[in-house]
């Protein structure tokens, strides 16, 4: 059964930085893209930015453009987004997701799967 497990959420002050991971099994990792989305409080779950299963392509959300990287590690399974600049409005819970051939777009239903999501937490 595939899972996802994100990590390296928390509290940072504004400007600071935080390095999410998230370590895929029971899935051959190669084969997917990746994402990350995130959720503020009473909003609506908004894609952050993708990388396509080739690892070529990546795709960022414009508010968040020249700030985050994507990367991800075959050899370890796993999907990282480097978050730096960060500002109060980052807040949320940070998910990540995994779609089987795909090019790390923004449309959430083309993801197969889901981490349980890690909070981020950003201090003014």
């Amino acid at each position: 059964q595939a899972q996802l497990v994100e990590s390296g959420g928390g509290l940072v002050q504004a400007g600071g930085s935080l390095r999410l991971s998230c370590a895929a099994s029971g899935l051959t990792f190669n084969n997917y893209a990746m994402a990350w989305f995130r959720q503020a409080p009473g909003k609506e779950r908004d894609f952050v930015a993708g990388i396509s299963w080739g690892g070529g392509s990546t795709d960022y959300a414009d508010f968040v453009k020249g700030r985050f990287t994507i990367s991800r590690d075959n050899a370890k399974n796993t999907v990282y987004l480097q978050m730096n600049s960060l500002k109060p409005e980052d807040t949320a819970i940070y998910y990540c997701a995994a779609d089987l051939y795909g090019l790390g777009r923004s449309t959430q239903y083309e993801y197969e799967y889901w981490g349980q999501g890690t909070q981020v937490t950003v201090s003014s």
